[in-house]
């Protein structure tokens, strides 16, 4: 399956899982916003370190869903693989497997 499969696949699990779960997901999903804007940082390094945080726990959806966020915000293959190096330089071998997952998704997503 694709790496545009599986987010296509992943989207309305995640909406039944939050219609589920109610107050909870809104209250994440207001942090969530709450980060869309500008500030110190712009959304898209925001974006950035949630795609490094996500490599180094290790979770294949979340790496889905911020790649898939970074292409709609403009971000460069450069820029992704940069990320990534920083999650090799603090996780090692695991940084290199998930960031693998991570370019890859890049590339599928940005073709």
């Amino acid at each position: 399956m694709s790496y545009k499969d599986t987010l296509t696949a992943m989207k309305p699990q995640v909406k039944n899982f939050n219609i589920a779960i109610g107050d909870t997901a809104q209250g994440f999903g207001a942090i969530a916003k709450s980060l869309k804007d500008d500030g110190a940082l712009t959304h898209k390094a925001k974006e950035l370190v949630a795609l490094g945080i996500a490599v180094a726990i290790r979770c294949e959806p979340c790496i889905l869903f911020h790649t898939e966020a970074l292409v709609r915000l403009g971000a460069t293959r450069e820029e992704i693989a940069e990320t990534l190096a920083v999650c090799v330089e603090m996780g090692g071998g695991p940084g290199i497997m998930y960031g693998t997952k991570a370019l890859a998704a890049f590339d599928e997503f940005s073709a």
